[in-house]
């Protein structure tokens, strides 16, 4: 206990340490919300990979889907890997910090607002982030406090009390920088902890070779597989067809989501993107692809602490109960891993849903002449406001982890994806298809909570997506263009001249 607490001591006094010394980069929007689109290859791609994988990867998905889909899991850390970090940075990474330059756009809703010339996109926007973000978080808060409960037996709400207030304090202090800052220190936490905690893992079920003998020798209970032995060390496991919805809506969801795109606004420089997207990518493999590789061997730890009194799987009680025979001192670096995973994505969220709240709705809006100062003290204000929502919702879930996040992913990419990135290559994506996407993004995926017509709001979040990018087209094909005045000097950011065109080169 005393190795656990030292841990988590020294954890938080660095994590707060950053917030003080970051105050000096949080000054005025463009610092608070950009770190001053200055930020280097490996702030940007740690901060990336943060956000993206947080205890609802480590806990609730690769609990979950390790259960089910056995050692094929892992492709879904592939494809978080390929789709959702390396295709992302090469299709979005340039292209999203030379248009918002040149917009001078600080958010999604912002760039939402400044590409289709309307400020009722930019509220409404603005409200889609803003609500559905909420349940992710609350998500993130609930993966955490299992391991808590597990390591320190410590009550739920106080786990949620104190990482929100210890989230709350260094965001506000240091805004961007600071999270950027905190993201790198905790992914390298990581980067370490998930290489010793399933070197650990599989020692105890007498190594690689023979943890995967007893997982081949159980048989599946996926009607599909018909109770073949095997499935879950084959290829592509016993349900490769939802195990594909799966790898969409983690990976290519990652398009859509205002707190990852919104890490390309801040990057500095052409070699930071070419550096960044390397990183980023490694970054995805070892901790994504060791999560649902942990997990895969989810069935090995079967017993009654991970079932309900009705003989249901409680998937967010899988991962906890493989590591509750580690040793202290393991414990202790998972706790930190899983807080490390956690907080960087809570600091990304809770930044992202303030500065979109006060730079898209109160700013212009609700208030007409509203000064550097007073945007930054009104998105610090809005942080505890976001903040306690989401610690409301956490105290009382509605549902388990991979539920209340594919439910967000499933809204915000459905109804962002699509025109963000028909917007940054054409020309002539109309207003009425980026409405038409936001309904149908939010209407798949909200509908699907009441109606229950797709099965899995996993799979739901992945359709929502899918139709968004089959939308835009169809719908910008047969609805008025944009005026072309109100088009070109848009993307005339792309032929100014530096060494080469900004098609190549961010390079100022």
């Amino acid at each position: 206990m005393i190795v656990k607490i030292i841990f988590l001591i020294v954890f938080f006094a660095v994590m707060l340490a950053v917030g003080v010394i970051s105050r000096k980069h949080a000054t005025n929007v463009n610092d608070f919300v950009l770190g001053g689109r200055a930020v280097g290859p490996w702030l940007t791609a740690f901060a990336y990979g943060t956000s993206y994988f947080s205890a609802v990867v480590f806990v609730g998905y690769a609990g979950q889907f390790g259960y089910k889909y056995g050692l094929s899991s892992t492709w879904i850390g592939i494809g978080n890997a390929v789709l959702g970090s390396l295709i992302a940075w090469v299709v979005l990474g340039r292209r999203t910090r030379v248009m918002t330059n040149h917009l001078h756009a600080a958010t999604m809703p912002d760039y939402f607002g400044k590409r289709y010339n309307s400020n009722a996109l930019r509220v409404v926007a603005s409200a889609i982030a803003f609500i559905f973000l909420i349940p992710y978080t609350a998500s993130v808060y609930n993966g955490l406090s299992r391991l808590f409960g597990m390591a320190f037996d410590i009550p739920y709400s106080v786990c949620v009390i104190a990482m929100a207030v210890l989230t709350g304090v260094y965001v506000i202090l240091g805004g961007y920088m600071a999270t950027a800052i905190n993201d790198f220190i905790q992914g390298i936490v990581m980067l370490f902890g998930i290489v010793a905690v399933i070197a650990a893992v599989l020692n105890g079920q007498g190594g690689f070779i023979e943890a995967v003998k007893s997982l081949a020798q159980l048989e599946s209970d996926v009607p599909l597989t018909m109770g073949q032995p095997g499935a879950f060390t084959s290829f592509f496991g016993p349900d490769p067809v939802n195990l594909v919805g799966v790898v969409v809506l983690t990976s290519l969801g990652t398009w859509g989501l205002p707190q990852m795109v919104h890490k390309f606004y801040a990057i500095k420089d052409e070699k930071s993107i070419r550096s960044g997207t390397i990183i980023s990518t490694f970054f995805a493999i070892m901790v994504s692809g060791g999560c649902y590789f942990l997990g895969g061997f989810g069935r090995l730890f079967d017993s009654p602490a991970i079932h309900n009194e009705d003989g249901s799987v409680i998937y967010d009680a899988i991962i906890p109960s493989m590591l509750s025979t580690l040793p202290d001192i393991l414990i202790g670096i998972v706790i930190v891993l899983v807080l490390s995973a956690s907080m960087s994505t809570l600091s990304s969220l809770v930044l992202t849903s303030s500065s979109t709240l006060t730079l898209d709705v109160i700013k212009g809006n609700i208030i007409k002449d509203m000064s550097e100062k007073k945007q930054v003290l009104c998105m610090r204000i809005l942080l505890v406001f976001f903040i306690v929502i989401s610690v409301i919702l956490a105290l009382d879930p509605p549902t388990f982890i991979a539920q209340l996040m594919g439910i967000s992913w499933g809204a915000l990419a459905g109804a962002f994806l699509a025109p963000f990135l028909y917007g940054l290559y054409w020309k002539k994506v109309t207003r009425a298809s980026v409405w038409a996407c936001f309904v149908v993004g939010v209407g798949i995926t909200v509908s699907n909570i009441f109606l229950k017509y797709i099965a899995s709001p996993i799979n739901a979040g992945a359709i929502a997506m899918v139709a968004g990018l089959i939308v835009v087209p169809v719908v910008s094909w047969i609805t008025p263009k944009m005026k072309a005045e109100e088009v070109e000097p848009i993307f005339t950011c792309l032929e100014e001249k530096v060494t080469v065109s900004k098609r190549k080169s961010i390079e100022e």
